[in-house]
């Protein structure tokens, strides 16, 4: 059985063909069935190469990974095409590794799953207009992780960044607007200083705290008014609810935090999973295709199935049906 499906893939999709001959290569044989059940997981939805094979207990026997980080540091960001080309060339590798450090056999596995679907993040452009690549503190890390730890030396109140769509009664995010702004405010000092584009602002850490602080408070906003939507139409219960954070955006603390002030100001409880698990990793690929071997979604019983899609709609949209409720969200104070 192969199980398919998890939000990410930004990349260019690769040949259908290709991923065909691939898993074919490592002897998978979609007949063979065992009493229990072992998922591997192949993850290549952005910037790592990520391979893990777990049980339906939840158990990891395995993972491996091939990071891009130090490739894409020095171009300032993700590039698509060499990040794929950087996916064809480790794949193979990770996947025998984790394979390897798991001492199962292609043809002891229940199912493989692979993300088919897109994902990339704001922090991204942020830090590369910056120039953290730069900034001696910050030339080792990604974009969200190099915002994250600038942002704890400046004030996020030093500049007036407002949050998006504060107009717009919805839950949707939308963070084009704050990029703009962001960088209308970056050229701006980087005139008043007198330095040329691509050196480091003395108001960088400012700048950080502010777009950080300002996106924790976007998110959490609309965060809120999804729970307080879901509770008027009784769709999570009055109290003792959960919200689960995860992804890129919950290896973020600093949104993490903002995220509690809402579960409490809500009677829920905020669950995230430890943050090397946020990131791009194998072992969550291979839990959802756990989740929908169970199900009995997204499951295909040979390769010539796999689809890949540009776009990751999440269920059924009520976007229109939350903005005609018009719920005004109770202002909390993000002390943070």
């Amino acid at each position: 059985m192969l199980t398919l499906h998890k939000a990410a893939a930004a990349l260019p999709k690769p040949s259908r063909i290709r991923m065909c001959e691939f898993l074919r290569s490592f002897g998978f044989d979609p007949g063979k069935l065992f009493l229990h059940k072992l998922i591997l997981g192949i993850e290549t939805s952005c910037d790592d190469t990520a391979a893990a094979v777990v049980d339906e207990s939840g158990k990891v026997w395995g993972e491996a990974i091939h990071s891009q980080t130090e490739v894409h540091l020095k171009t300032g960001g993700i590039v698509p095409p060499v990040a794929q080309q950087l996916h064809r060339e480790n794949i193979q590798r990770i996947v025998k590794e984790a394979l390897s450090t798991s001492k199962i056999s292609p043809s002891e596995l229940s199912a493989i799953a692979t993300t088919v679907k897109p994902g990339l993040a704001l922090s991204l452009g942020v830090a590369r207009r910056l120039s953290l690549i730069k900034h001696p503190e910050c030339s080792t890390m990604s974009g969200g992780k190099a915002i994250e730890h600038l942002a704890k030396q400046g004030n996020k109140l030093h500049f007036d960044i407002k949050p998006p769509m504060q107009r717009a009664k919805n839950c949707d995010f939308s963070f084009t607007g704050l990029q703009h702004v962001t960088d209308r405010i970056i050229t701006q000092k980087e005139k008043e200083e007198g330095i040329q584009k691509g050196q480091i602002l003395s108001s960088a850490a400012h700048i950080a705290a502010a777009v950080q602080h300002t996106t924790a408070c976007h998110i959490a906003k609309r965060t809120h008014r999804a729970i307080l939507f879901c509770k008027q139409r009784d769709l999570l219960p009055q109290s003792n609810a959960v919200l689960v954070a995860s992804g890129g955006v919950a290896s973020n603390f600093y949104i993490r935090k903002a995220l509690e002030i809402v579960t409490n100001a809500t009677q829920c409880t905020l669950l995230c999973p430890p943050p090397r698990l946020c990131t791009d990793n194998g072992i969550m690929i291979a839990w959802n295709g756990i989740e929908r071997l169970r199900a009995g979604v997204g499951v295909l019983y040979n390769t010539e199935g796999i689809r890949y899609e540009p776009k990751c709609p999440l269920g059924v949209d009520i976007s229109e049906e939350v903005g005609e409720a018009a719920i005004k969200v109770p202002r909390l104070k993000m002390e943070i």
